[in-house]
């Protein structure tokens, strides 16, 4: 397989790849209307992506797949394959089921739209590559894992608006109509002036894959990317960004100026559990002095709770997993009664009808700044320092390994220390 080098060099080698996907993308493009889908990462969240995307829009079609991993592929396709409501538009033969680190480029040369699903670290190339070569993108959430990367989705996503190409943020929680409703009224003063808000994500472990006989340190990690900052951005970027971003959308779209935290692990001790925390508490602080705190933990046997609290001069609004209500200091309760779709299903219908309707959603800003505004807090809990927004934003660190390749041996970055870890 032909393996690209880094994130860093990757443009160098994409003129002429892009020059071959844009002759690709206009022959495909004409037939009966049809947008052809594409789908790079086949885990459980692109299957459901790619499901969702095929409901979004009758004439859409599922014509290509790219993996590291030729399983996810398998495994995916036949999940896909049993929706009845979709099957007949998945057209995704054997030469179209592309593995290894420059899939991407593949599935890319065969359609109009395309799925960003893999773990965080390769969004940045992805979307880079993406919006060169005219595709129209979605992108799951964290769109990076450190500043260079949503440095350079910043500027893909800026590329994306002069190209009039659509860019949706798997941040689902914009797109959820309880809370655009309820985040309505927090912005026309239902609760009055903002005093402080709270986000909580607490939650059980998860899956870990035992290390199989013979695999590399690049699959391993790959297998296991959950567990490793470089591929994740640690578990309080890839999961808590969802709580943080909407808090931050509640707040007008307003961003902390500075963050001060702690973390550690404290039940996921093993090897197997790579170099990432079990558990976060960081405090956000705004220009204007009021805090936000953020806490998010994974262990098992504890409670689970995943909220935000938006607390204000005449009262808080409540976002759960149930919904959200607002409270008012007299008593009142506020609750949008109305039955609503699915929330991932509503980000990609308003996705493609942006796409017929020429009109191109571009989420740009905000999924990148959430994405920082969670960097900003691992940053600040790692080294156990006072780190502020232009200090994240600026940060040179780039968590990509030297190369990508299934032989060189990859060690894993010690965890961090706070007191000891630089920012």
């Amino acid at each position: 397989m032909s393996l690209d080098p880094t994130r860093r060099t990757f443009i160098q080698g994409t003129a002429a790849a892009v020059a071959v996907t844009l002759v690709a993308t206009k022959a495909l493009a004409v037939e009966d209307d049809v947008l052809r889908v594409g789908l790079i990462g086949c885990g459980g969240r692109g299957t459901g992506a790619a499901k969702q995307a095929l409901m979004a829009d009758p004439k859409t079609k599922l014509v290509a797949m790219g993996d590291a991993f030729p399983d996810r592929i398998d495994s995916s396709l036949k999940s896909l394959q049993k929706e009845t409501e979709i099957a007949s538009r998945i057209d995704v033969p054997a030469d179209r089921c592309y593995t290894g680190f420059d899939a991407y480029k593949k599935v890319m040369e065969q359609t109009d739209v395309v799925l960003l699903t893999t773990p965080p670290q390769f969004r940045p190339l992805h979307l880079r590559a993406a919006i060169e070569a005219g595709k129209h993108v979605f992108a799951e959430k964290p769109v990076a894992v450190d500043a260079p990367g949503v440095r350079s989705v910043l500027e893909s996503c800026k590329l994306a608006e002069e190209k009039k190409l659509a860019v949706v943020s798997g941040l689902c929680m914009r797109y959820d109509a309880n809370c655009r409703d309820t985040v309505a009224q927090i912005r026309s003063g239902t609760i009055g002036r903002i005093i402080s808000m709270q986000a909580n994500d607490y939650r059980g472990s998860i899956w870990v894959k035992p290390r199989e006989p013979g695999q590399s340190d690049m699959e391993y990690q790959m297998r296991n990317w959950y567990y490793f900052t470089w591929l994740s951005g640690d578990f309080n970027v890839e999961q808590h960004v969802h709580m943080l971003d909407l808090c931050i959308w509640a707040n007008g779209d307003k961003y902390p100026v500075k963050a001060v935290a702690t973390g550690g692990r404290s039940q996921r001790t093993g090897p197997e559990f790579g170099n990432i925390y079990d558990h976060f508490a960081v405090t956000y602080m705004f220009e204007n002095g009021v805090p936000f705190n953020a806490t998010c933990r994974q262990q098992t046997g504890c409670k689970n709770d995943i909220s935000a609290i938006i607390y204000g001069t005449e009262g808080r609004a409540e976002f759960t997993t149930r919904g959200s209500q607002i409270v008012k200091n007299n008593g009142e309760i506020l609750v949008d009664k109305t039955q609503h779709k699915d929330h991932y299903q509503i980000e990609h219908d308003e996705f493609f009808a942006s796409i017929r309707a020429k009109k191109p959603i571009n989420n740009g800003v905000y999924m990148s700044h959430s994405t920082l505004l969670a960097i900003l807090g691992r940053m600040a809990a790692y080294s156990g320092q006072e780190v502020t927004w232009e200090q994240a934003l600026n940060n040179k660190q780039d968590l990509t390994p030297p190369q990508f390749d299934w032989k060189t041996p990859l060690a894993e970055a010690p965890l961090a220390i706070p007191g000891k870890t630089k920012v």
